[in-house]
């Protein structure tokens, strides 16, 4: 293979599209654009979703669900990772200083995920049902 004979690939490029050139190109006078109309015109386009001035498809549907405004305060702890705690009991604080909650968050829940191998008691964070028994069964528990 010689650097001067690298080609693209067939197909790979195309002409550009030469427009407002005279009936025999096709593409002559109105250019492809039909005759008159906001499409036509230089300058002409409305914004995703405009229908010509009727209520958008977007806007007619109801809305559907809910969305928490707090979801992303709020930090999930598996309750494997409590065996790395130095303490054997922590608050959210200790958590946070341990690096198992991010700082940014407000409140954490522990959730049934890996064993618990250490009695740890927790104060002011929430725990799934199953978490909770788990770290009774430990020798551990929450309180509120």
């Amino acid at each position: 293979m010689e650097l001067n004979t690298i080609k693209p690939a067939d197909g790979a490029k195309h002409a550009k599209k030469r427009v407002g050139r005279g009936i025999g190109s096709g593409l002559g006078k109105t250019c492809g654009r039909g005759h008159k109309g906001q499409k036509s015109r230089s300058g002409g386009f409305h914004k995703v979703g405009f229908e010509g001035g009727q209520m958008p498809l977007q806007r007619r549907l109801p809305k559907r669900g809910f969305v928490s405004l707090t979801k992303h305060l709020t930090a999930e702890v598996r309750s494997g990772d409590l065996n790395k705690l130095p303490v054997d009991e922590a608050d959210l604080l200790v958590l946070k200083q341990t690096g198992l909650v991010p700082l940014s968050a407000k409140a954490a829940k522990i959730i049934l995920a890996g064993k618990v191998e250490r009695a740890v008691k927790l104060r002011g964070v929430s725990a799934t049902a199953g978490a909770k028994a788990a770290l009774e069964a430990a020798g551990g528990g929450i309180t509120e």
